[in-house]
């Protein structure tokens, strides 16, 4: 289950980073001309904290995109596996665990709701008011609205296409570096 969740949340950066570069480029532009010492992505001494307003519009973004999504599904896949793991070895605790795994919920789902916040914060970081706003605005649209739905099977097919042309690349690259050694005398 692990793997799966590690695997959804890579697939989640990856399709946002692909998705939003250019954005996070063009402000990163606008932030290096306005402030030429100051590193990509990062405040200058003295910059001010970010407005309401800023938070808000990431924090949108995150929940527009789908990422919060995959934070809120990683709680009752933990519940599920720490049900199941303490009850295969002591099923008569599965009455009493399911209400204490039922009570503790909230609890974990507000946890869910930070990172949300964190994720929220490192956009702010990363974008413009105006970018994140632009940005929510396509995910509101039905086009962003159909991208969301769409994006875990894409995600998997595109994730499964990638394991065989990594095959490929791989076997076909050995084969041409093989070739190209010979040339020079050398058996791989």
């Amino acid at each position: 289950m692990r793997t799966a969740l590690e695997k959804h949340a890579m697939n989640m950066v990856f399709c946002l980073a692909f998705l939003l570069a250019p954005l996070v480029a063009a402000n990163e532009s606008r932030a290096q001309q306005a402030a030429p010492n100051t590193p990509p992505g990062q405040t200058g001494p003295g910059s001010a904290a970010p407005s309401p307003s800023h938070l808000a519009a990431a924090r949108a973004l995150v929940i527009a995109c789908g990422m919060s999504r995959s934070f809120s599904i990683i709680i009752p896949q933990f519940m599920d596996q720490i049900g199941s793991s303490l009850t295969q070895t002591r099923p008569e605790l599965l009455h009493d665990l399911n209400a204490v795994l039922t009570g503790l919920k909230p609890e974990f789902d507000r946890q869910a709701d930070e990172m949300v916040d964190i994720a929220a914060q490192i956009y702010v970081k990363q974008m413009s008011e105006q970018d994140l706003k632009a940005a929510v605005a396509f995910f509101d649209s039905p086009a962003g609205k159909k991208y969301v739905e769409t994006q875990p099977a894409f995600l998997t097919e595109v994730v499964t296409a990638m394991q065989g042309w990594q095959g490929k690349i791989s076997t076909d690259m050995m084969t041409r570096v093989r070739a190209e050694m010979k040339k020079k005398g050398h058996e791989l």
